[in-house]
């Protein structure tokens, strides 16, 4: 079936790319003949139309040697001579090519004659010779331009009709040739209707009905034309098994949603649940139990905005209470070495974010900032409004990076592989794969001044997100 579409295609457009390249062909040899014509009727019109009143004027003052006399006007003659010289380069049509070899040998005889007039002493006979040679040579040169300049019109006049007389009668070619393809390929478009058309609009049908959940098994469409049966017959094989694999992916997807809640919640490094229990259990047995309740307190809140009811999504008042019930807890256990301040704007806490995306960031800043610092530090977490997107910051006061360290971490937040950074890359990626490439995490850092981490997110409500 293939080859026979190839075949009708080429019927079609081989005698269509003829006639064009013929059309193409014709109209460069026109546009060449009609821009050499033009270029002649151009040069030509640079000849001195006051030719023969300026050459009989200095040749006057010359033979009667007033005090206007320039001298013999050579000058002139050459420039004629000079424009007669090129256009019998350029000339073709007889008529204009003999009135130019005309002016060339008229510009020849008048240096001659004046170069005589030159030569004679004699008054007199010198105004013999303007009378009887000069005046005639320079009205003879006028002319004969004059000439060519009326054969070269003509002749452009000429192919301008031939030229567009060729190209109505190429277009009328053109259009009785396009009519008789187009009922070719209206005979041929019938026939293929009824073998090719016919059959994939019953398999469209068919399609659109499994679009809209009919997922029942039927006897195949019947077709003329072997690889439209293939299609319809494997439509209907893949009909089952379709029904077969959304059933299984609706249950994989289920579990898909168990095990990600489960590995979320599992993310929480243990080693922060043992050392809250252990400063929970110091505080009793001090008898600080205010201190000691509020610890409890913190991290009951921790861990119940942790679960967020099932949710992945959450709003940023729900995150900003998760972050503060860590950051109390860290600010119990390391009394003298950090405190914290949280400045996100009440306009922004209704817009939605993936649940767990700042605390990997706060709890960076205080183990990777202030702790390697050892001296008291500052976390504070900041947002605002920039365009349609949400500016979150958290930045700390700690040992900062040197230029080479930030540039790896900024790598490794790329790096599928890179074990590096393996917080700050999960909530990168969480936020690339959520809302694209435009959002994510930048970082900023100097060394012992401190190091930033700023997260763009979209201005998206609970039911934008679709939870």
């Amino acid at each position: 079936m293939q080859s026979k579409l190839w075949k009708m295609i080429l019927l079609v457009s081989s005698p269509l790319m003829i006639v064009i390249i013929v059309i193409a062909s014709i109209g460069i040899v026109y546009a060449l003949q009609y821009n050499a014509i033009l270029n002649n009727v151009t040069m030509a019109s640079e000849f001195n139309q006051n030719f023969k009143d300026d050459v009989d004027l200095k040749m006057y003052y010359y033979v009667i040697d007033s005090q206007y006399s320039e001298g013999l006007p050579v000058r002139e003659v050459q420039s004629a001579e000079m424009i007669a010289r090129k256009l019998t380069e350029t000339t073709t049509k007889k008529e204009s090519l003999r009135a130019i070899n005309s002016v060339l040998n008229l510009c020849h005889n008048l240096q001659d004659k004046m170069n005589e007039i030159a030569e004679t002493e004699e008054y007199n006979l010198r105004e013999e010779q303007l009378e009887n040679n000069i005046y005639i040579l320079t009205d003879l040169i006028q002319e004969y331009m004059y000439t060519y300049l009326y054969y070269e019109a003509a002749h452009l006049d000429a192919l301008q009709t031939t030229m567009i007389r060729n190209m109505i009668v190429l277009m009328a070619v053109i259009v009785v040739l396009s009519i008789v393809l187009l009922c070719f390929l209206l005979r041929k478009s019938r026939k293929l209707s009824k073998r090719i058309i016919e059959p994939i609009d019953k398999i469209c049908e068919r399609l659109e009905a499994i679009g809209k959940g009919d997922l029942l098994v039927y006897k195949p469409i019947q077709a003329d034309v072997e690889e439209v049966q293939l299609l319809t017959d494997g439509i209907e094989t893949m009909v089952g098994q379709l029904k077969r694999l959304i059933d299984k992916t609706t249950e994989q997807e289920k579990q898909r949603r168990r095990t990600e809640l489960a590995l979320l919640q599992a993310q929480i490094n243990p080693h922060f649940l043992y050392n809250t229990l252990d400063t929970i259990i110091w505080l009793i047995e001090s008898g600080e139990i205010a201190e000691a309740v509020t610890m409890v307190s913190n991290l009951s809140n921790f861990f119940r905005f942790s679960l967020s009811r099932g949710k992945n999504v959450i709003t940023l008042a729900e995150e900003e209470q998760h972050i503060r019930s860590y950051l109390e807890i860290q600010k119990m256990r390391y009394r003298d070495l950090m405190e914290y301040k949280i400045d996100i704007p009440d306009q922004l806490k209704f817009f939605t974010l993936p649940k767990l995306t700042l605390q990997p960031l706060v709890e960076n800043a205080l183990y990777h900032g202030i702790k390697n610092r050892r001296r008291k530090g500052y976390i504070r977490v900041t947002g605002r409004e920039q365009d349609e997107c949400i500016i979150l910051e958290v930045e700390d006061d700690g040992a900062g990076m040197t230029r080479e360290r930030l540039e790896e971490v900024r790598a490794s937040l790329e790096e599928e592989s890179s074990i590096e950074g393996f917080g700050l890359r999960a909530v990168h990626r969480r936020l690339r794969i959520l809302f694209g490439n435009g959002y994510g995490l930048t970082l900023e850092s100097t060394p012992d001044i401190g190091t930033r981490v700023i997260l763009t997110i979209p201005k998206q409500t609970a039911e934008e997100s679709g939870t």
